[in-house]
C-alpha cells in the first residue's frame, strides 16, 4: 500500500457532529481543502493568530497549508496554546487518525466522563482548527502531521501523556512465532499471520471486559509493576534474566520488547489501567488568581493602595534623578564587550544606597526610557542623554507616566543581570544580551491578571504563576500541571517565563505600579482599565495577539495616568529648615532651582520623608567656586528659609568667603601666588607639601612640578582655600560640565516573532490568496500534450494575438504565461477588454484589478472551461 500525502484522507461515513462543527457530505482530504472552505474572515483570523505565515504572502491556499505544517510554524502555534488547548492537541496525537470527536472526549474525559471537560473541549478544537493545528469535521478530526510528529510518543521524545506506542508500533520487526507465543499465553487463539495475530491482540487490550479478566489473573507483583509504568514513562530496564512477574507480563504482551534490556508498556494497555484517560489530571479550567493572606488589610480600600503606590512612584523619580545627576559629567565606561562592569555596578548601587539587582534596574529603566545611553566616543562612556533635559522639565506625574509607559514595553529583563549565558558568560546591566521577547507580554499579562481582581485586591503570587503557567505551559517549561515543576529547591521558579512574571510584581512594587501587592488607579489607566478588564479572565489562545503585545493609544494612556497620578503626589516647596547644627531640612520636594541651587551649597546628608542637608567648609567652596558670592548666599538662605539664618552658618559663609580665593593656582606647569609671603613660606615649611615639589620663584609666587587641579587638591586637602586663575589672572568660575550623548533613540524592543499585521494588511493579504488560488485551480481547457505538467504551451506571436482579441470581444477569461521587465515568470488569469498598440488592457483576477500587458512579454495564452468572474 502506498503512502497518502501529508492531509489526504479517503471518504467514509459521516458519524454525527460533535459540538465544535459538522462534516459535511464529503470531508476534506487535504489542509489546503480544508482551507478553501473558510471564509475570509476566518482566514484573517488564521494570519492574525499566525503572523509567521503572511512572510511573504503565500501565492495561493495550497502554499499557506503548506507553510503552516512547517516544523517552526508549528512549534510557534503550539507554544501559544493554553495548557487545555495543547492536552486536546497531545490526545488527538496518540488517537487514531482520524479520529472521531467521540474518541477524542473519550480520551480526556475517561470512562467515567466529566462534564467540565466536555463543556471545554469544543472551543479547544475550535481554537485547533482555527490555528490549522486540526482540520477535518468532527467526524474525521486530524492533526496536522509535523504536530502529530512533535507530540506523539517515541522512544528518544516521551509524549506528554506518557503513553507508549502502540502494538502494531512495538511489534514491528517481532518473529510470527513469538507472536503466537504472546497470543496463546493470553488465552487467544492462533493466527495464520502476523497482522491477524497484531489485530487480535490489540482487540483484547482495548476490550475492557476480557482485559479486566485477564488482570484478574495476574500475580499481584505484576500489577505493581504495572502502576509504575502506568502514567510513565511506559518504559522499564530488565535483565537477561526477568524476574516472575516481569515475565508473566512481557509473555503476554502486557510488556513488550523495545530494546534488547528494555520493554514498554503498550498504549492500548496503558489506557485500560487509566481508565481510558490520556491525561492523569487535564485541566480545561484555568486556575483562578487568589488574593494574598495579606489581602484583607487593603481590601477596599482603594486610597490606601493609591498613596503607598504614589510615595513608591516619587521615590522612583527621585531614584532616577540621583543616578543620572551622579553620571551627569559622565558616567562609567562602556566594556569592549558592552554594557557596565560588575565594579562600576557595586559602585552605583552604594551611591543609589540599594543592592545591586536593584541599581541595575535602575539603570536598565533610564535606558529603556531613552533617558541614559552611550556617547559613542572613541573612549565610550555613559551619559545622560539630551532626553533627559527634556524630561526633567516636564511635571512629576508625566515624567513617571514616561518611565512606566517605557518599562511596560521593554523587553529589556534586569533580572537576568549577573547571571550566566549558555556559553558561562556574566550578562552585565546595559549589556547587549538582556533582551527577552516575551518580556513585554508577560509584563502587560501580570498586570492584566491584577487589573481583574476586585479594586485594592493584592494577588497571591504562586497562583499568578501558576495561571501563567496554564496559559503558556510549552513556553513556561512546565508542561505538567504540577504547579511545583517549574522551582528548584528554594521554592524560586526555574522557567523564564515564571521568573519575569515574579520580577515584574517586584517592579512593579518599587515603580508604583502597585501599591501594597494590589494595582493602583493610576495603573489601570495606563493599561486602559476597560481593556484589561475585558480579556483578562479569557485565555490568550482565543484572544486576538494584537491584544497581548500593543497596547492601543499609548500616549493617551499614558495623559490619563499622568492625570491620575498628580494628585496624589506632593507638591513641590520653596523653602526649607535651617537648623544650628549647620544642617537643613527639606520637609518635602524642592523646587527645581531651589534643589539645584541647595544641592551645590549642601551635601545631601540622609533621604526619606524628609531630606536632610549639612553644610560644611567644602560645600561652601564650591558654591564660591561655582561663581557665587558671600552676601548672595547669605540672601539666598534667607530667602527659602522658614527659620533664621543660624548664625554658625553665617560665620562658615564668611570665614570661608573670606580665605577663598586668597591663594591664586595657574599654570607653569603651575604656580601659587599669594600678596602675604609669610604664607607662602609657611606652605613650604608644611611637610605635607613635600609631594607638591614646590620651590620659590619670587616673594609671592612658588612653582610647583604638580599640574594645576593636582596642586589645587593638595592645598585644599592641607586646609586652605586656594582658588584657580586663567592664564590672564582672573578667578575661574567652576561649574559642573554637563556631559551628554548625542541624539539618542529608546533602544528598540526585539520583536516576540513576526509583527502582527493590521486589518488592512490581512484584508489585502487575504483577497490576494484567494486569487492566486483561483488562478491556479480553475479549471482549464484541453491544451495539448507540451502543456501538460501543469505549464502553459508555447503559443506564437500570431496565436498570442488571436485568442486575446477573440477573449476581448466574447469576454471570456485566459491563463496566460507573462515575463516582466525583470525576468520573473508567472501565470495569470485575465479577462481582456482592450486590444491595441501591441498591449492588452485586462482585468486580473490574480492581481483583483485592472492592468495592461505588453503582448512581447505574454509567453503563452491557453482558455478557460469557465469564466472565473
Amino acid at each position: 500500500m502506498g503512502t497518502m500525502p501529508e492531509g489526504s484522507s479517503t471518504a467514509g461515513p459521516s458519524s454525527p457532529a460533535g459540538p465544535s462543527g459538522a462534516a459535511g457530505p464529503s470531508s476534506p482530504r487535504t489542509l489546503a481543502e480544508a482551507l478553501r472552505t473558510r471564509a475570509d474572515d476566518e482566514l484573517a483570523a488564521l494570519l492574525r493568530a499566525r503572523p509567521d505565515l503572511l512572510t511573504p504572502v503565500p501565492n495561493d491556499l495550497t502554499q499557506l497549508a503548506t507553510r503552516a505544517g512547517t516544523r517552526a510554524s508549528v512549534v510557534r502555534a503550539l507554544e501559544r496554546l493554553d495548557r487545555f488547548t495543547l492536552q486536546t492537541a497531545e490526545a488527538l496525537a496518540v488517537a487514531p487518525d482520524p479520529a472521531p470527536y467521540e474518541t477524542l472526549l473519550a480520551l480526556l474525559t475517561g470512562d467515567e466522563g466529566d462534564l467540565t471537560i466536555e463543556a471545554a473541549l469544543p472551543h479547544a478544537v475550535d481554537v485547533l482548527r482555527g490555528q490549522a493545528l486540526v482540520w477535518g469535521g468532527d467526524d474525521r478530526l486530524r492533526l496536522v502531521r509535523t504536530a502529530r510528529e512533535l507530540l506523539a510518543p517515541s522512544p528518544t521524545r516521551p509524549s506528554p501523556t506518557g503513553l507508549g506506542p502502540t502494538v502494531a508500533e512495538a511489534t514491528a520487526g517481532m518473529s510470527p512465532t513469538r507472536l503466537q507465543e504472546i497470543l496463546a499465553a493470553a488465552g487467544l487463539p492462533t493466527t495464520h499471520d502476523p497482522v491477524s495475530a497484531v489485530a487480535a491482540l490489540t482487540s483484547l487490550f482495548t476490550d475492557r471486559e476480557r482485559m479486566a479478566a485477564l488482570l484478574d489473573t495476574a500475580p499481584p507483583e505484576a500489577l505493581t509493576v504495572l502502576d509504575r509504568l502506568v502514567w510513565g514513562p511506559p518504559y522499564g530496564e530488565v535483565t537477561a534474566t526477568p524476574a516472575p512477574p516481569v515475565r508473566w507480563l512481557r509473555d503476554r504482551g502486557l510488556l513488550l520488547p523495545a530494546s534488547p534490556r528494555t520493554v514498554v508498556l503498550p498504549r492500548e494497555a496503558a489506557l485500560h489501567l487509566r481508565a481510558g484517560r490520556a491525561h492523569r489530571a487535564p485541566e480545561p479550567v484555568p486556575p483562578a488568581v487568589a488574593p494574598a493572606a495579606a489581602a484583607s488589610m487593603t481590601a477596599g480600600r482603594p486610597q490606601v493602595v493609591d498613596s503607598a503606590a504614589a510615595a513608591q512612584a516619587y521615590t522612583a523619580l527621585t531614584t532616577v534623578e540621583d543616578l543620572l545627576k551622579d553620571w551627569h559629567e559622565g558616567g562609567p565606561a562602556v566594556m569592549r564587550s558592552g554594557g557596565l562592569s560588575v565594579r562600576d555596578l557595586k559602585r552605583t548601587a552604594a551611591a543609589l544606597d540599594t543592592n545591586e539587582q536593584m541599581a541595575g534596574f535602575w539603570l536598565e529603566l533610564a535606558y529603556a526610557a531613552g533617558l541614559l545611553a552611550s556617547d559613542g566616543e572613541a573612549d565610550e562612556r555613559y551619559a545622560p542623554t539630551p532626553a533627559y533635559d527634556d524630561w526633567l522639565t516636564l511635571p512629576a506625574a508625566e515624567r513617571w507616566a514616561h518611565l512606566a509607559t517605557a518599562w511596560l514595553g521593554a523587553t529589556r529583563t534586569p533580572g537576568l543581570i549577573g547571571s550566566q549565558d549558555a556559553k558561562g558568560r556574566t550578562l552585565s546591566a546595559l549589556g547587549p544580551e538582556l533582551d527577552r521577547s516575551s518580556a513585554a507580554e508577560v509584563r502587560r499579562r501580570v498586570l492584566e491578571l491584577l487589573a481583574a481582581l476586585p479594586s485594592a485586591t493584592a494577588p497571591a503570587p504562586e497562583t499568578v504563576l501558576a495561571r501563567l503557567r496554564w496559559e503558556r505551559p510549552l513556553r513556561g517549561g512546565a508542561a505538567a500541571p504540577d504547579t511545583n515543576a517549574a522551582r528548584n529547591a528554594a521554592g524560586t521558579p526555574t522557567d523564564l517565563r515564571s521568573r519575569i512574571a515574579a520580577w515584574t510584581l517586584t517592579e512593579a512594587e518599587v515603580l508604583g505600579i502597585t501599591g501594597r501587592g494590589a494595582l493602583s488607579t493610576h495603573a489601570r489607566a495606563l493599561l486602559g482599565a476597560d481593556a484589561a478588564a475585558s480579556t483578562a479572565g479569557v485565555a490568550p489562545a482565543s484572544r486576538p495577539l494584537s491584544d497581548e503585545l500593543v497596547p492601543p493609544d499609548c500616549a493617551e494612556l499614558a495623559a490619563r495616568a499622568a492625570a491620575a497620578l498628580a494628585p496624589l503626589l506632593p507638591e513641590p516647596l520653596d523653602h526649607v529648615l535651617l537648623q544650628a547644627d549647620l544642617t537643613a531640612v527639606a520637609p518635602g520636594p524642592l523646587e527645581r532651582p531651589l534643589a539645584e541651587t541647595l544641592a551645590v551649597l549642601a551635601d545631601v546628608e540622609s533621604k526619606g520623608g524628609a531630606t536632610v542637608y549639612r553644610f560644611t567648609p567644602g560645600s561652601v567652596r564650591r558654591a564660591l567656586d561655582a561663581g557665587r558670592s558671600a552676601s548672595e548666599l547669605h540672601t539666598f538662605l534667607a530667602t527659602h528659609s522658614r527659620t533664621p539664618v543660624p548664625q554658625p552658618l553665617s560665620y562658615l559663609i564668611d570665614d570661608v568667603a573670606r580665605r577663598h580665593g586668597h591663594l591664586r593656582i595657574g599654570a607653569a606647569s603651575a604656580y601659587v601666588r599669594c600678596d602675604d609671603d609669610a604664607l607662602l613660606g609657611e606652605i613650604l615649611a608644611d611637610k605635607r607639601s613635600q609631594g607638591l615639589r614646590l620651590r620659590r620663584l619670587a616673594p609671592t609666587v612658588l612653582a610647583a612640578q604638580a599640574d594645576p587641579a593636582t596642586l589645587l587638591e593638595g592645598l585644599r586637602a592641607m586646609g586652605y582655600a586656594p582658588a584657580a586663575e586663567s592664564a590672564e589672572g582672573d578667578v575661574l568660575i567652576t561649574r559642573a560640565h554637563a556631559r551628554r550623548t548625542p541624539p539618542r533613540t529608546p533602544p528598540a524592543p526585539v520583536p516576540d516573532g513576526p509583527p502582527v499585521p493590521d486589518g488592512t494588511l490581512l484584508g489585502a493579504a487575504v483577497k490576494a490568496i484567494r486569487a492566486g488560488d483561483l488562478a491556479s485551480t480553475v479549471v482549464r481547457k484541453p491544451v495539448p500534450e507540451p502543456a501538460r505538467n501543469g505549464e502553459l504551451p508555447r503559443t506564437t506571436s500570431a496565436e498570442t494575438l488571436a485568442t486575446v482579441q477573440a477573449a476581448a470581444m466574447t469576454g471570456a477569461a485566459l491563463w496566460i504565461g507573462y515575463v516582466n521587465a525583470d525576468g520573473a515568470a508567472s501565470q495569470r488569469v485575465i479577462a481582456p477588454v482592450r486590444v491595441e498598440g501591441g498591449f492588452v488592457t485586462a482585468y486580473d483576477h490574480t492581481a483583483d484589478e485592472v492592468r495592461t500587458y505588453p503582448l512581447h512579454r505574454i509567453t503563452g495564452v491557453a482558455e478557460l472551461a469557465d469564466d472565473p468572474a
